[in-house]
């Protein structure tokens, strides 16, 4: 385990984690919404013990509690050396789509790691309730809030494109080593960022982060990787990562699994700032442009509140719906909405 690059990453060393809970958890790691490495938060799990017996002992560890449901598994040629990206298939990506069990994958990355003339296979957010349904018993991650549960992301050695998502996660290392290369939430102007309607797997990706080197297509990657946070984890390591950080993950070893959990630590709600966007970029994004500048200061006065809350000059008792979201106004505020999205 290890982290270097232009930014260095916090590390916090995850004893009393188990006493502090989920409170203290999102106190000492979630609320500074920076990235955290954790080393060797989940080192004692049995599916960890088993990893570094080798992956035939994995495999056998996750083909016991296997369910026998396929799920979706790319299969890459070996060509593209396990960069699963955009490309000239009919689909317009660089591999193909196959339905999998957890035990048929398991076989067939074993077989690509043993020769690498086959075509590589990954095989990414299977919820493991679904697919492995004692995993989370036997493999616990105590302070996570219980909506919080785990994904198997399982593969030969694979890069993965550049790209966010929108909650909270914890990427713990289960077989091989995972290098994250990371970039905050505001250089997604200098990322270079592809289609949100046409992804490889949900979210859009960064065009630039995958390209070579100084490609003059992207002048204004050399600002983003300029401020890059590199961070490489062994077996049992984990890595918090806020929502909307880019992230770029590589599989270093010819047979890999990382299990991940992604929550929302701070929802009031049902509603996710994502479809806020969304409406946003159909109500707002082609008028003109002094006409955005002037919702832009609303958004920051009602929204975003730098200068604080937008009636810090009333009492609180007049605040009405800019009151606290948890007296009520959150469902206020949302029947409104909803009212006026019905055209009331």
């Amino acid at each position: 385990m290890s982290g270097a690059a232009a930014t260095e990453i916090r590390v916090v060393e995850p004893a009393g984690f188990e006493e502090a809970g989920t409170a203290g958890f999102t106190q000492a790691v979630v609320a500074d919404c920076r990235p955290v490495l954790l080393p060797g938060l989940c080192r004692r799990w049995p599916v960890v013990e088993a990893s570094l017996d080798g992956w035939a002992a994995l495999s056998r560890y996750l083909a016991r509690l296997d369910a026998g449901r396929t799920g979706q598994a790319f299969i890459g040629a070996p060509a593209i050396a396990g960069r699963y990206d955009y490309g000239e298939g009919p689909d317009g990506f660089n591999f193909e789509r196959a339905s999998l069990t957890l035990a048929q994958s398991l076989e067939r990355i074993g077989a690509a790691a043993a020769d690498p003339g086959l075509a590589s296979v990954y095989m990414g957010s299977l919820p493991a309730d679904d697919y492995a349904p004692d995993f989370a018993a036997e493999n616990p991650v105590s302070f996570l809030p219980s909506l919080a549960r785990p994904r198997l992301w399982l593969g030969n050695a694979s890069r993965i494109a550049c790209h966010y998502d929108s909650f909270d996660n914890l990427a713990c290392v289960v077989a091989g080593r995972r290098r994250f290369t990371l970039y905050p939430p505001d250089a997604i102007g200098d990322l270079y960022v592809g289609p949100i309607d046409h992804t490889l797997a949900g979210q859009p990706t960064s065009l630039a982060a995958s390209a070579a080197p100084d490609d003059p297509r992207y002048p204004r990657f050399a600002a983003a990787a300029s401020r890059a946070i590199v961070v490489e984890l062994a077996p049992g390591d984990a890595l918090y990562l806020p929502k909307l950080w880019w992230h770029q993950v590589e599989a270093l070893e010819p047979a890999n699994l990382l299990v991940n959990y992604w929550w929302d630590a701070f929802a009031a709600g049902p509603d996710a700032p994502y479809l806020t966007m969304m409406l946003a970029m159909i109500a707002i994004a082609e008028r003109p442009p002094a006409e955005r500048e002037a919702w832009r200061a609303f958004f920051d006065h009602y929204v975003f509140r730098p200068d604080g809350h937008p009636l810090a000059h009333m009492p609180a008792e007049r605040h009405g719906l800019l009151g606290p979201l948890a007296d009520g106004n959150y469902g206020r505020i949302r029947a409104t909405a909803m009212k006026l999205l019905r055209g009331g």
